[in-house]
């Protein structure tokens, strides 16, 4: 069987990103105008003009003639509507994604992340669009947080979406990753921050979190648009990190007072629970989690991408994840360049011998 839909190139294509003011949604933008020269539509949607305004100062009409700016709201499906005419392909990538925010305001948090989803679902199913990519988190995999299951609602809704495309020529495909390098709503540009007060926040000593750069983000977005054939979860393979190195890393000189997990807070991140197994193919780059029931079968699936069902039981955890980023790593992909452990004020020793530190 072929994929859902036939394939699309970004090459003169339209293409539009929701939530394309955020810190995925510029890096996006930039690596497109850059190796896309001649696409012929690129839409920022968002409901932030600020912002909006802010990064026309880089994006620029004049320099850009592709690039449009358009106000609107997930939560708007007549806008959506209008935004979508003449696209081909929209990244999705507007949520609510602040686990505090969402745990004290949850419905505020479904309205953006399920009825939003559902919305761009309906419209783009009747406006022509031919492929859409969903962002996911890691925090939709076993979600404990009201965050987490939205965001596993929306891919669940973008999964199902295949189902009634009818004779469309379109797809619907979702990408989960980890924590963003640098993202604003990531723990590194926080700790930065607290870093100046000499004060570093600790939850929990053991905690791990899956982390991925926004280049590397990005790159599977456009990957998944030109190579997903519909219904698929693509997970990345990308290291861990240990607090206690991040800690080291960010504030070798800092003091680090432990105030305990927050609510909604895993120890661990997971992107593949092992009931996904079963239907989860191995690409080599990335993992895919396929969809049941779709128009095509898993053998199918590999044979086409040189692919491999994982063992059955297998799961992808940060805290089991065999590739970690070592503190001289994480202070190379920050860009710190003093010594990693000068002036360390130690923690009791009774955890790999290094302090730690929170993350979101």
């Amino acid at each position: 069987m072929p994929p859902l839909a036939s394939p699309v190139s970004l090459e003169n294509a339209s293409i539009l990103v929701t939530g394309g003011t955020g810190s995925f949604g510029k890096a996006f933008v930039k690596t497109v105008l850059e190796r896309y020269p001649n696409i012929r539509r690129l839409v920022v949607f968002s409901r932030d003009e600020l912002k909006q305004f802010e990064m026309s100062q880089q994006f620029n009409g004049r320099e850009y003639p592709a690039i449009r700016y358009f106000i609107g709201d997930i939560r708007d499906e007549k806008r959506l509507r209008r935004a979508l005419e003449g696209i081909d392909i929209v990244v999705h990538a507007a949520a609510l994604k602040q686990v505090p925010a969402a745990e004290y305001n949850p419905f505020e948090c479904i309205k953006t992340n399920v009825l939003g989803a559902q919305n761009l679902i309906e419209a783009a199913l009747d406006s022509g669009v031919r492929r859409v990519v969903a962002l996911s988190t890691d925090k939709a995999a076993a979600p404990i947080n009201l965050y987490g299951a939205t965001k596993l609602c929306s891919d669940k809704l973008f999964v199902a979406a295949n189902n009634i495309r009818g004779t469309r020529d379109v797809s619907f495909s979702v990408v989960r990753y980890g924590n963003v390098m640098g993202s604003r709503g990531s723990v590194i540009p926080f700790f930065q921050e607290k870093r100046k007060t000499g004060v570093l926040p600790i939850t929990d000593p053991e905690m791990t979190r899956f982390n991925i750069t926004l280049d590397e983000a990005v790159a599977m977005v456009l990957w998944s648009i030109e190579n997903a054939w519909g219904g698929e979860i693509i997970v990345p393979k990308i290291p861990s990190y240990r607090i206690t190195d991040l800690a080291r890393a960010i504030g070798p000189d800092c003091d680090y007072p432990v105030v305990g997990i927050r609510p909604g807070e895993k120890l661990h991140e997971e992107m593949i629970t092992g009931s996904d197994s079963h239907h989860t193919a191995d690409l080599g780059r990335y993992y895919a989690i396929l969809p049941m029931g779709s128009g095509y079968t898993p053998a199918e699936y590999c044979e086409a991408h040189d692919a491999r069902m994982v063992p059955v039981g297998f799961c992808y955890n940060s805290g089991t994840n065999p590739d970690f980023l070592s503190t001289e790593q994480l202070r190379g992909l920050l860009g710190i360049r003093e010594p990693s452990d000068a002036g360390v004020s130690v923690l009791p020793r009774d955890w790999r011998g290094a302090p730690a530190l929170a993350a979101s």
